[in-house]
C-alpha cells in the first residue's frame, strides 16, 4: 500500500484524492474569524466618527440628540436606571459611547488588546440592547443583540493572526530565547526543554 508524504501545507502527496483539499481547508480554518473581525472593526470606527462629527446627536435635547434619543427609550427599556444614568449628562454619555466604539473598532482591526476591544465592544452592544432596541419586536429585527452575539466569538478567540498582538507574542518568545515557527508553533527553548505546537498568543 502506497503511503502519502505530509506537506507543509497540510496535505498530503501521494495520497488519496482529496488530500490537497484538506490542506487548503486547514490553511484557511485559522483565519475563519477575520471576516468578523474587519466587519465589526470597520462598523464601530464609522459609528465612533460619524457620533463624533454630528453635532446634533452631541446634545442634550433636540432632534436626533442623544438625551431625545435616550428619553423616548426610558419607558420601554428593560433597566430604566441605566437611561436615568445617560440623562444625568446625555451629552457626555454621547462622547463616551462615540470615543468607545471608535476605540474598539480600531483595536479590533489592528488587533490590539484584541479580546479586550471585544469585551468593550460586546459590553457597549449589551447596554443598548438593554435600554434603546428592547422594546423591539419581533427581538431579531433589533440589531444591537446581534452585534452582541458577534462579539462574543472574538472574546473568546482574540485575534491570534493577522494583529499587533500576535506579533507581539512572536517578538515576547524570541526575546526569550525561544524559536517561533510558522503556525504559531514554538520551537526550542532557552532551557531546552522542547515546545509544544500551538503556542498561545496574546490577545
Amino acid at each position: 500500500m502506497t503511503q502519502g508524504r505530509w506537506t507543509a501545507g497540510g496535505g498530503t502527496t501521494g495520497g488519496p484524492p482529496g488530500g490537497r483539499r484538506r490542506g487548503w481547508r486547514s490553511a484557511l480554518a485559522p483565519y475563519a474569524l477575520l471576516p468578523l473581525r474587519v466587519f465589526l472593526g470597520v462598523t464601530f470606527v464609522y459609528a465612533g466618527l460619524d457620533k463624533l462629527t454630528d453635532a446634533s446627536f452631541l446634545s442634550d435635547s433636540g432632534p436626533d440628540s442623544i438625551g431625545e434619543t435616550m428619553r423616548f427609550a426610558r419607558p420601554s427599556a428593560a433597566f430604566p436606571d441605566l437611561v436615568d444614568l445617560a440623562l444625568t449628562a446625555p451629552a457626555g454619555f454621547g462622547y463616551a459611547i462615540a470615543c468607545g466604539e471608535l476605540a474598539v473598532g480600531l483595536g479590533t482591526l489592528f488587533g490590539l488588546l484584541a479580546r479586550l476591544a471585544a469585551l468593550g465592544g460586546a459590553l457597549i452592544s449589551l447596554s443598548l440592547w438593554l435600554t434603546v432596541s428592547w422594546s423591539t419586536e419581533p427581538y431579531y429585527y433589533g440589531n444591537d443583540l446581534a452585534y452582541l452575539m458577534a462579539w462574543l466569538p472574538l472574546v473568546l478567540a482574540g485575534a491570534p493572526y493577522l494583529s499587533v498582538d500576535a506579533a507581539l507574542a512572536r517578538n515576547h518568545w524570541r526575546r526569550g530565547g525561544g524559536r517561533w515557527r510558522r503556525g504559531g508553533g514554538r520551537g526550542r527553548g532557552r532551557g531546552g526543554g522542547r515546545g509544544h505546537r500551538g503556542g498561545r498568543v496574546f490577545g
